[in-house]
């Protein structure tokens, strides 16, 4: 497997990602869309996931595709960036056709980032415009780290972000991963700037560091966060043909790319979730190796996409976590 031309979730064809932040507000939204509905599916491992329409991407349910996919900071009211998005795609006329009215189909997911010294005391709820932003804002090429739903993200000890990254493989498929990351646990090994994630990086695309020469006693990691604080969402996104089963499955085996990058990962404290979304573009030709090959491209891309958001995040003014960037040892 090789990183696509952008080494972002947009080197799969048709996708387009937009971003929204607010600098007072520490917090933004980030949105997958294209020009065509899409088919897409969810995996939740977190035990305190927030989110929006997603039972109607299980397999037995009546719409198989969708408009948009959200991810947004704001724990429970970060979910009002759906309506945003909601608006923006109904302005463009799009959306499940009922009769002679559209419905867009947008489901999503939200991360807490509601403690990182932002402003929260806002008179509307900020966050369908925030939405309605981002929609407006897809396009193939956009920022990670400090960025989007990641803006105001953090981890166990270190600041969070928006990661992405992409791989194709031999058989021509593409994959690509897109999560903003707020985990419970830590990205880094013990207080190293070594990633746990190394073992799947490419080049140097996060720092090149390697695993350390010694790795921290094993012991019970305290948790550096309540519950409902923490929370990393993800989208898996590839060109090959899966419908709504195939791309659940997608999600579920995903999330092994989030314990290879996170320790712990998919804790009580914890929402985590995982989006699966098909641009439909390139047929399978071998339907059982071809899923087994995305399977593991999705979990590598995924372990990648995490160290890249933390890798990337920018530091700024109030932070209350140090950014990788940050570290000098």
């Amino acid at each position: 497997m090789k990183p696509g031309n952008r080494n972002l979730i947009t080197d799969v064809s048709g996708f387009r990602i937009g971003n929204a932040q607010d600098e007072t507000l520490r917090s933004g939204v980030t949105v997958l869309t294209a020009d065509m509905p899409f088919a897409a599916a969810v995996h939740v491992m977190g035990g305190a996931p927030g989110t929006r329409e997603t039972d109607l991407l299980a397999a037995d349910k009546l719409v198989t595709q969708v408009n948009a996919l959200v991810l947004a900071g704001g724990s429970a009211f970060g979910l009002a960036a759906c309506d945003g998005v909601m608006a923006g795609l109904l302005a463009d006329g799009r959306g499940f056709a009922v009769g002679d009215v559209r419905v867009p189909i947008v489901p999503g997911a939200i991360l807490f980032d509601l403690l990182n010294g932002g402003r929260k005391d806002w008179a509307e709820n900020p966050y369908p415009a925030l939405g309605r932003a981002a929609y407006h804002a897809a396009n193939p090429d956009f920022a990670i780290g400090t960025a989007g739903a990641g803006f105001g993200a953090m981890t166990g000890w270190l600041k969070g972000g928006l990661g992405s990254a992409s791989a194709v493989l031999e058989n021509g498929v593409t994959v690509g991963a897109l999560v903003a990351v707020n985990a419970l646990g830590s990205p880094t090994v013990g207080d190293t700037r070594h990633f746990w994630a190394a073992p799947w990086e490419v080049g140097d695309e996060f720092g090149g560091l390697g695993l350390p020469d010694t790795f921290p006693a094993t012991a019970e990691p305290p948790p550096m966060k309540h519950q409902g604080e923490a929370t990393t969402i993800a989208i898996i996104a590839t060109d090959a043909m899966l419908e709504k089963p195939a791309l659940q499955r997608l999600a579920t085996v995903a999330h092994d790319g989030l314990a290879r990058a996170l320790v712990p990962s998919h804790t009580l404290l914890d929402g985590d979730l995982i989006f699966a979304a098909s641009s439909a573009a390139r047929p399978l030709t071998d339907p059982i190796t071809d899923m087994f090959l995305l399977g593991h491209a999705a979990a590598s891309v995924l372990a990648r996409a995490v160290a890249r958001a933390i890798h990337s995040a920018t530091p700024r003014p109030g932070d209350l976590q140090s950014s990788w960037k940050s570290l000098r040892y």
